[in-house]
């Protein structure tokens, strides 16, 4: 199961990629992997050429109002799904010894997270773009890269942080693309939120799990790691509905909104 994961997650061309992921997920399903394999494997993020990765603040902002500025606004998005695709492989690959059900979740997520790609992509090249035309930033591989010694914190600073940030960001952007006639679009992000809740959800109870076994209280843990590792503070207004179906409580959403 490792090599093939590592496999899919090297892959640097996007149809190899999504092939190798499908094939993972597919062969999970028929019980043909094995999850106890102690084989080491090199685990390496590969990427197509396109698009350019700059820093952050150099993507410029995506305004919906005109058809450029909507293709932007959709290559950030199919940019984000293609990264995750590439977090659920590693969350799986990297991190050995956890339970059966572990890996089940996150190659079904991959798997998932591959879809998305593939319906934005399609939309995307539907407005006359494709993926790799714009530049895009790497925040959220970043963290993956911080979190590889410690599977708790990569729970906690990519699904269930930097992941848990679209869950607050894609209705606002859906009401933006509607109000500009991008009705489809708009539909298609409905998809996207349900299953992204589910995702978020996955990295919640395994960052619970995991501070459990460790004794440690899950909403302190999560603040003294953001902390730690410089993390960008989640910041409201939230998506409430959302982050509470993801498990967030209620008292933790307004410890974070209402930081000391």
């Amino acid at each position: 199961m490792f090599h093939a994961l590592a496999s899919a997650l090297a892959a640097t061309e996007i149809g190899q990629k999504l092939a190798l992921t499908a094939a993972v997920a597919a062969d999970w399903r028929a019980d043909s992997l094995d999850w106890q394999d102690s084989t080491p494997v090199t685990l390496a993020c590969g990427r197509p050429l396109k698009p350019e990765l700059v820093p952050h603040r150099q993507v410029l902002q995506r305004s919906a109002k005109s058809p450029e500025g909507r293709a932007r606004l959709l290559h950030a998005i199919v940019h984000i799904e293609f990264s995750a695709i590439n977090l659920a492989l590693d969350h799986a690959a990297r991190f050995r010894g956890m339970p059966k059900q572990y890996y089940a979740d996150w190659i079904g997520v991959a798997a998932e997270e591959a879809y998305h790609f593939t319906i934005l992509r399609e939309r995307l090249q539907s407005l006359g773009h494709d993926y790799g035309d714009f530049p895009a930033h790497a925040g959220l591989w970043n963290m993956a890269e911080r979190t590889s010694g410690d599977v708790l914190a990569r729970m906690a600073l990519v699904p269930r942080l930097l992941e848990a940030r679209g869950l607050d960001a894609t209705p606002p952007i859906q009401r933006k693309l509607e109000q500009a006639g991008d009705t489809e679009s708009a539909r298609l992000l409905d998809i996207i939120l349900h299953d992204e809740i589910g995702h978020v959800g996955l990295g919640d109870a395994w960052f619970r799990r995991l501070c459990g076994e460790r004794r440690l209280d899950a909403e302190h843990t999560y603040r003294d790691l953001l902390t730690t590792y410089g993390a960008p503070w989640p910041q409201a207004p939230f998506n409430e509905a959302a982050r509470l179906a993801a498990g967030f409580s209620a008292a933790e959403l307004a410890a974070l909104a209402h930081p000391d």
